[in-house]
């Protein structure tokens, strides 16, 4: 073999060498590119999407929609039927666009619980003045959860009656909405809110012995909480959730994972928020709980002040949407992180301060700069 030839060898296994370490460095980033869980990227609708909408949301790259189904709204006399057929429309839709659903559970009739004004708005807004946790509130609660379960999971009577759709029965089932927060529940009670997570979730199991429960989104940090009313009008997620554990013997075993709404006026405030919220469960030998980051969302509104640290305006939005996803994306797997639904999919004035600006689509569904850089995190089409 000549020299020239030898050289010639040599330099292709030189070449073939470079090319596997090239091929495996490929693989390893597609890897840890496809490493989220599935479901991962999800939206909060405020309304009712149109099947077109809901259509377009699926096409860029949304896996999953997180809805309430309101006890009040399905049973609202005591002695009357449940009536789903507004939860049903919104399932048809949902499960059309092959979309998973994750509902929250809340809500409670006055019937079951007194309504009473929000203390500090001025007698315009009401909440439940306690949640339905103990006599026969909670067994009407209780009985809710089981036919929720028994009409949207696994074998379920919703998907029975509409063999036209491809079953997506629900698995998971959250707990409430911000219990640490006044709008919610009149008098946040950490202890009170144990007792309902261990009912929900025994509800849900009589029904779907493989069924999940996770908590409620809590409010990450309310600046209400930093007052001395009492009762609390409000809890930091994290004061909550330790006090939770503490004041309810037992729950640690009756729900599946957490869920934080981290809203916060710079999206660089998330890892302190989230590390806290983690140091939580480690303090109380419950650090394998995953998590969901059930709201998260900027307004694309311009600030009207100084204390209006949720408006960034449209480019803001974006920048802030961007920063926060990549974030949450980066430390998936450290933070045990499930899902990251955005609130909102379009615009809703009224609703609360910054929904007439939370949206991935301004009024008309026209998209924004966030619903693009939405788009390419969640490797869809626009």
């Amino acid at each position: 073999m000549s020299k020239a030839t030898m050289r010639r060898g040599a330099a292709m296994r030189a070449w073939m060498a470079t090319m596997v370490v090239a091929l495996l460095g490929m693989a390893i980033f597609a890897g840890a590119a496809q490493a989220l869980p599935s479901n991962f990227w999800g939206v909060v609708p405020q309304a009712t999407p149109s099947d077109d909408q809901f259509q377009r949301l699926q096409r860029g790259g949304v896996k999953s929609v997180r809805i309430p189904i309101e006890w009040g709204g399905v049973q609202p006399t005591k002695a009357g039927a449940f009536n789903w057929s507004g939860v049903d429309g919104m399932f048809k839709r949902i499960a059309t666009a092959n979309l998973e659903v994750l509902p929250f559970l809340t809500g409670a009739p006055p019937w079951a619980v007194p309504s009473v004004f929000v203390p500090g708005t001025g007698k315009t807004a009401k909440a439940p003045s306690h949640l339905p946790a103990a006599g026969a509130a909670a067994g009407a609660w209780s009985n809710f959860v089981k036919q929720a379960v028994a009409r949207y999971g696994p074998n379920g009577a919703f998907w029975a009656e509409n063999p036209a759709l491809v079953p997506r029965p629900v698995r998971t089932w959250q707990v409430w909405n911000e219990p640490n927060f006044k709008y919610f529940i009149a008098k946040p009670n950490p202890a009170e809110y144990g007792r309902l997570v261990k009912l929900t979730y025994t509800a849900v199991k009589s029904v779907d012995p493989a069924g999940r429960t996770i908590l409620a989104g809590l409010f990450g940090e309310p600046s209400e909480a930093l007052a001395k009313f009492k009762p609390p009008r409000a809890y930091f997620a994290t004061d909550f959730l330790q006090q939770m554990y503490e004041k309810t013997p037992g729950v640690k075993t009756k729900f599946n994972g957490v869920s934080l709404h981290p809203y916060t006026g710079q999206y660089q405030r998330l890892r302190p928020q989230i590390e806290d919220f983690r140091e939580v469960l480690k303090a109380n030998k419950d650090a394998g709980k995953q998590l969901w980051i059930t709201e998260l969302s900027w307004s694309s509104k311009p600030p009207a002040d100084r204390n209006d640290v949720l408006a960034k305006g449209l480019n803001g939005q974006a920048t802030q949407l961007k920063g926060a996803f990549a974030m949450l994306k980066t430390n998936q797997r450290k933070w045990k992180l499930q899902r990251v639904y955005w609130f909102s999919v379009d615009d809703q004035a009224g609703t609360c301060n910054f929904c007439d600006g939370s949206g991935l689509f301004a009024e008309g569904f026209v998209p924004k700069k966030s619903w693009f850089a939405f788009v390419k995190f969640a490797g869809g089409t626009p």
